[in-house]
C-alpha cells in the first residue's frame, strides 16, 4: 500500500478510531475531530441548532441548519449526515464543512444528528435522517431553500444512509430529492470484496472496523433490508443523479465501485471519481493536497448539480 505521502504524514500520531467499544469509540472521534478541525469561517452564514419532530414514536430529531446570509433569493438544500460508522459522531463533525457549503458556495444544509447504534440500532438512525429530509422539504421556505432542489450526502455512514433515504423517497414517493452526494459509503453489509480482504491495516478505517460496525448496526437481525445496507437494493433506476467517490486504499472501495457501476447500469446519471493513493476520510485532512482537491471538487458537483436544476450558472 503506497499510500499519499502528504496524507501519510498527516495522519501520523492521530487518533484511531476503533469500533469494539462504542464509549471509547466516540471519545476517540472526538478527539479526531479536534485534531482535523480548522477555524470556520462563520461570517456569511446564519447558523442555528433546533429539534424538528422525529419518526412516530421517536425523540426530536437535533439539526443544524446552515443557510447564506446574503442569498438573493431560495437557494438550493442539502441535507447532510455524518461519518461514524454508525456509533460515533455529532453534528460537529461535519460542522466546518457544512460552513463552507453555505458561506461559499450559496447552499442551505440541514446537518442531522441522528441516533447511534448499538444503543439505537437499525432503522433508528435511518429513520431519524429519513424524517429530517422530509423536514426539509417540507420547511424549506422558512430557512430560504428551495424544496425543487433538495439533495442528501453524507461520508462513510452518512453516505450509506444518503443512499437509504433516495431509495426511500424513490419508493414511497417522498422528498423530490434531485441529488445525491456518496462520499465512500457504506453500503454493503456481506463484506466479501477485494478490498474487504486486503484492507486490514489502513489508517482510519479498515476491515476490522466494519465488522463491528455491522454487529453494531444491525444490532443482531440476519434479514437486512436495502434500507440498512443499500447495496442488497434489487433495483436502483429512478434514483437521483449522483456523485461517487471512492479511495484507492479502504476497505469500502469495492462496495462504492459496484454502487457506482449499478446507478449507471440503470439510468441514473453518475458520476465517479476513484482517487489514487487515497484512504477512508482523506477528503477531512485539509493540510493534504489530495483532501483538498477532493474537496473542492465536491463543492464544484454540488454547485453544478443543484444550480442546474434550476437553470442558474454554476459560480
Amino acid at each position: 500500500m503506497t499510500l499519499d505521502a502528504e496524507l501519510a504524514a498527516a495522519l501520523a500520531g492521530m487518533p484511531y478510531v476503533g469500533l469494539e467499544d462504542p464509549l471509547k469509540a466516540r471519545a476517540a472521534m472526538r478527539d479526531l475531530v479536534s485534531a482535523l478541525s480548522r477555524p470556520a469561517d462563520e461570517e456569511g452564514v446564519r447558523i442555528e441548532d433546533r429539534t424538528i419532530p422525529g419518526p412516530p414514536g421517536a425523540p426530536p430529531v437535533p439539526v443544524r441548519v446552515y443557510r447564506p446570509r446574503e442569498a438573493p433569493g431560495p437557494v438550493p438544500v442539502l441535507v447532510y449526515f455524518h461519518g461514524g460508522g454508525f456509533v460515533t459522531g455529532s453534528l460537529d463533525n461535519e460542522h466546518e464543512r457544512c460552513v463552507t457549503f453555505a458561506g461559499r458556495d450559496g447552499i442551505a444544509v440541514v446537518s442531522a444528528g441522528y441516533r447511534l447504534a448499538p444503543e439505537h440500532p437499525f432503522p433508528a438512525g435511518f429513520d431519524d435522517c429519513y424524517a429530517a429530509t422530509v423536514w426539509a422539504h417540507e420547511h424549506a421556505a422558512g430557512f430560504g431553500g428551495d424544496p425543487e432542489r433538495l439533495a442528501v450526502g453524507g461520508g462513510s455512514a452518512g453516505g450509506a444512509l444518503a443512499a437509504a433515504v433516495a431509495l426511500r423517497a424513490r419508493d414511497e414517493g417522498g422528498p423530490p430529492l434531485v441529488f445525491q452526494m456518496l462520499l465512500y459509503p457504506v453500503l454493503d453489509d456481506r463484506m466479501d470484496t477485494p478490498s474487504m480482504r486486503a484492507f486490514t491495516r489502513p489508517p482510519l478505517f479498515n476491515s476490522t472496523n466494519v465488522e463491528h460496525m455491522w454487529r453494531h448496526y444491525l444490532g443482531g437481525r440476519t434479514a437486512v433490508p436495502a434500507y440498512a445496507a443499500p447495496a442488497r437494493a434489487e433495483d436502483l433506476s429512478g434514483l437521483p443523479r449522483a456523485y461517487v467517490l471512492v479511495p484507492e486504499y479502504d476497505p469500502l472501495r469495492d462496495e462504492g465501485l459496484t454502487h457506482a457501476h449499478r446507478l449507471i447500469g440503470a439510468g441514473v446519471p453518475t458520476e465517479l471519481h476513484h482517487v489514487p493513493g487515497a484512504c477512508h476520510g482523506f477528503d477531512g485532512i485539509m493540510s493534504a493536497r489530495l483532501g483538498r482537491l477532493a474537496f473542492e471538487e465536491e463543492r464544484a458537483v454540488l454547485r453544478r448539480c443543484l444550480t442546474a436544476e434550476s437553470g442558474q450558472p454554476s459560480r
